[in-house]
């Protein structure tokens, strides 16, 4: 169906016909080139081409995908020629889908042969919407994991077991081990022996990474020598 001639300098109002097919054309980037999606559109039949220019599919707002949204009536199709020229998304774009089918539009997606108005167009579509709320119920797991290991429900064990804590403790309080010697021991490193020693409530000399004086260091062999040192010794 031919447009109707636009008068130069009027904003032409953009009616649409019954049962006509309106494209719509996206590239992300300003230097991409919006002609080859145009001249598919065209060739599909296309009554009006609307087109967005060097906006994102994810982060932007889409003017021209919204004009083509409001200009859509029951009767009419949308096309585009790829289905992610729509959305970046599964969900965004099945949901998109859904409302088309609730206002009697029809889509149509070239590389992907989709067509709704078709028995295998509407399969393909349920295949979509079937891997949407697959998507949907990863998403909520993944949620309700992450929340769970924020509450200190799950996800990745300690690396020290309070069991471990209560032996570091007393290596150090009561051995008067180095924190190095005692990391070596449990296998883990240094920050994580002092970090267990804080919440273990053992502070002070013992702790904080010096030793009182006249106090025996334990050495990597485990010989323990006196230190004629008089001063504190840093570990």
């Amino acid at each position: 169906m031919e447009r109707p001639e636009s008068l130069e300098g009027v904003e032409e109002p953009r009616m649409v016909p019954e049962g006509v097919s309106l494209g719509y054309a996206r590239v992300s980037t300003r230097d991409q080139s919006l002609e080859s999606q145009r001249q598919q559109l065209v060739a599909a039949g296309c009554y009006d081409v609307y087109a967005d220019h060097g906006k994102s599919g994810a982060t932007m707002p889409r003017p021209e995908l919204d004009a083509c949204l409001r200009a859509l009536q029951p009767g009419n199709t949308l096309v585009v020629t790829k289905l992610d020229r729509l959305g970046r998304t599964v969900r965004g774009l099945v949901e998109l889908l859904d409302t088309l089918k609730e206002r009697k539009i029809a889509f149509r997606s070239l590389t992907e042969g989709i067509d709704t108005t078709t028995m295998q167009g509407r399969m393909m579509f349920g295949i979509i919407a079937s891997v949407a709320e697959m998507e949907r119920e990863l998403i909520r797991e993944r949620t309700m994991a992450g929340l769970a290991v924020a509450a200190g429900k799950g996800g990745r064990p300690p690396r020290l077991q309070p069991h471990d804590v209560r032996e570091a403790s007393r290596l150090r309080e009561r051995e008067e081990w180095s924190l190095d010697r005692i990391a070596a021991k449990f296998k883990v490193s240094r920050s994580t022996i002092i970090r267990a020693l804080r919440q273990d409530g053992l502070a002070g000399a013992g702790y904080a990474g010096t030793k009182p004086a006249n106090s025996t260091r334990e050495p990597s062999d485990g010989q323990s020598t006196q230190n004629p040192d008089p001063g504190p010794s840093i570990l």
